[in-house]
């Protein structure tokens, strides 16, 4: 908690700024979905890293949090969260396995894993003979390739799927308990989505039916990305979407420019935005700030470079400076941004601060130590970035 609400305004700069407003609201959207389809919630931290943010999401009703890393899963259980899901499959070998087994050593933690080769298996079985007990796993499905969405990590369904269940179900410190699938659609009207959240769903759920007929215990099924977590939940709700314990979703909590591409969140959800000072208006089509790549880091949302209004003046954009559509940024340096006047009437001044929503909110709260929590004009609470250069 911020000790004294002071003006963000008085901030120094660059900083990053959370509408406490949108993320409460986000917040209780995503809660008040799983909710109404029965689901549990499990979300995933990536996007903002802050264990606070994390015990918010739990009060409302999460049932614990994905990280993408083993070393995010040792920050957050250092800060006090106790049900942690790594999500990513990893390396489980040398240094990073003794820091494994040192955090299965930490008795109010229920941990699990995600997999997809046997030989992350092994490392984990190991790590479960050092404490003396078996560790529960989910073996990550790829359903995004045989649905025509982005190929990721995980099993194919069908035969490889059961033969590598066959094999980790043989080691003596493993227990496999469900699968897992994040989906990721190459297309993003809401039509398309609505179509991929639901065969997403339904080959999770025949997948699971499948995997106990061949006698494997499967009691967790995840399913449930920021693009489609809504639509998952309404199929679940009205009854044409069974067998999906889990959702997953993450992103849409903060939001930004490029999950709105793909359906994440509307505008009006981003709670992230950067506060910049202008520090240079020397040439007259454009201003200098002070934020620069290593605020924002360098996403240009390369994906949508066939979109109309993709380039202005041949630059692409790295962020939308909030209620000014007259100016494009449209270039950073390592520690400078430069605002372009779109319309050349319409100019900034020395000293100007202005705020910018971010292309990438998971690589612009990443490099920062910590981020500030607003709401009408003043500063609530300043959190902290809890899994900050741990194992990304």
């Amino acid at each position: 908690m911020a000790d004294k609400k002071v003006s963000y305004q008085s901030l120094d700069t660059p900083a990053v700024l959370i509408s406490m407003d949108r993320l409460e609201a986000n917040i209780k959207d995503m809660s008040e979905r799983a909710k109404s389809a029965g689901v549990k919630l499990r979300p995933h931290v990536k996007v903002h890293e802050c264990a606070e943010i994390a015990r918010m999401q739990i009060a409302a009703g999460a049932c614990g949090i994905d990280t993408g890393s083993l070393g995010q899963a040792e920050a957050m259980a250092a800060a006090g969260i106790k049900d942690i899901l790594i999500s990513h499959p990893t390396y489980y070998a040398g240094v990073r396995l003794e820091k494994f087994k040192k955090l299965l050593a930490n008795q109010d933690l229920k941990l699990s894993v995600n997999l997809d080769m046997v030989e992350q298996a092994d490392g984990v079985s190991l790590a479960g003979k050092a404490v003396g007990r078996k560790i529960p796993v989910a073996i990550k499905v790829d359903t995004n390739a045989p649905l025509g969405g982005y190929g990721r990590l995980g099993v194919a369904p069908g035969k490889a799927l059961v033969d590598m269940a066959q094999r980790i179900s043989k080691l003596p410190y493993v227990e496999l308990k469900g699968i897992y699938a994040h989906e990721i659609g190459s297309v993003h009207t809401p039509e398309a989505l609505a179509k991929f959240a639901l065969e997403t769903g339904q080959l999770m759920a025949e997948t699971a039916e499948m995997m106990r007929r061949e006698g494997f215990n499967i009691e967790s099924v995840s399913v449930g990305a920021s693009p489609t977590f809504r639509f998952t939940c309404q199929y679940m709700k009205e009854g044409k979407l069974k067998g999906i314990t889990e959702i997953d979703p993450g992103n849409c909590i903060i939001g930004d420019l490029g999950y709105m591409r793909s359906g994440g969140n509307t505008f009006e959800t981003i709670a992230a935005t950067v506060l910049t000072t202008v520090i240079s208006t020397s040439h007259p089509e454009k201003a200098a700030t002070d934020a620069g790549y290593k605020t924002f880091g360098a996403d240009y949302i390369v994906g949508a470079v066939k979109d109309p209004g993709y380039y202005w003046n041949g630059m692409p954009s790295f962020g939308r400076v909030a209620g000014r559509p007259d100016l494009w940024c449209g270039r950073l340096s390592a520690e400078t941004g430069y605002i372009y006047y779109m319309d050349p009437a319409k100019t900034l001044a020395y000293g100007d601060r202005i705020e910018i929503y971010p292309n990438n909110a998971t690589l612009v709260i990443n490099i920062h130590d910590q981020i500030y929590g607003v709401r009408k004009g003043e500063v609530e609470r300043v959190f902290k970035v809890t899994s900050r250069g741990a194992g990304n």
